[in-house]
């Protein structure tokens, strides 16, 4: 009899030392009492706490973050009570006020009359793939920004564009107020490239976005690249008359930067052609149609002459 204790014994050290020496943190939490019979001596290392001042499941609660206390708890109460094995996430407090992200796998055992018994488990630190995986939103969110961004310009794309658009239609189908749009075009820039370069041209794109940036003054107004010298601006709530003033104000504001352009036959500075419209979407009118309507208004203006204004109310 005492060999075979002494082998318990034996094993029982063999199986202690092995749990110790891992990174993980074991535990073990009596049901009855909701106090910890064991937790291992790495909880020390990482969080600061030494092992005897675990006590008690109100030791495990509040050495969670705030923000991550109350579900945290509640889970893995309710699983618990449920007999079912689970994991949870959070932020666990270290002894000198700042936070570690624990996971806490933990397994459910019961009595033979199926009641819990007991609860164990492990805590690991997963601090660094927390980080990495924040790390790989923010990556995404900047290809996502990236995405929707006109690569020369900075100001936003026809990606962004056909998205701002339709939204913007639809706010204005259900809201029965106006919404107005103007698509601008540099006159006479394929001229503009042949005698001054594609370098300037592309300077001169993006000094045009800055200056068109200028012209809207409302935080929902949006203002894209549409491709190649074309832009767009979407204005919600906005009707023809004063749909009407920004096209003048864009005028004046390009004029008054006045980039020089020799070989355009409408001035001798850099000037632009505007095709206006304005809608209160009903059902069944399309969005596209009215794009289209736009466009062939910018089209007019060339027409007439460039360096002019094509709206609803000609």
């Amino acid at each position: 009899m005492t060999d075979v204790v002494e082998k318990l014994e034996v094993e029982s050290m063999v199986y202690k030392t092995l749990l110790e020496s891992t990174k993980a943190i074991p535990w073990r939490i009596q049901w009855d009492s909701l106090s910890f019979s064991y937790i291992g001596p790495q909880i020390e290392h990482l969080l600061g706490w030494a092992p005897d001042s675990w006590v008690s499941v109100q030791d495990w609660a509040e050495r969670i973050h705030p923000e991550d206390r109350d579900w945290a708890v509640n889970f893995c109460v309710a699983q618990s009570k449920a007999g079912v094995d689970h994991e949870a996430d959070y932020r666990a407090l270290c002894k000198d006020g700042s936070y570690v992200w624990i996971r806490d796998v933990v397994h459910v055992v019961r009595k033979d009359d199926g009641s819990v018994d007991a609860l164990v488990g492990f805590m690991f630190d997963i601090s660094e793939r927390k980080r990495t995986e924040q790390r790989l939103i923010e990556l995404q969110r900047e290809l996502e920004a990236l995405s929707f961004k006109d690569g020369l310009t900075g100001i936003a794309n026809r990606r962004r564009f056909d998205s701002v658009f339709e939204e913007d239609w639809e706010q204005a189908r259900r809201s029965g107020k106006p919404l107005s749009l103007l698509m601008l075009d540099i006159d006479y820039f394929k001229q503009y490239n042949d005698h001054y370069g594609h370098v300037q041209g592309d300077y001169t794109l993006k000094l045009v976005a800055k200056v068109l940036e200028k012209a809207v003054r409302r935080s929902h107004d949006f203002l894209a690249r549409f491709g190649g010298e074309e832009f767009v601006l979407v204005l919600p709530d906005t009707d023809a008359a004063a749909a009407r003033e920004v096209a003048e104000r864009c005028h004046a504001l390009i004029e008054h930067e006045w980039i020089p352009h020799e070989r355009s036959m409408a001035r001798k500075s850099l000037t632009m052609s505007i095709g206006a419209g304005t809608v209160v979407p009903m059902h069944g009118d399309e969005r596209l149609s009215f794009l289209e309507l736009v466009d062939r208004r910018l089209y007019q203006a060339k027409q007439a002459g460039r360096n002019t204004t094509v709206s609803s109310d000609d």
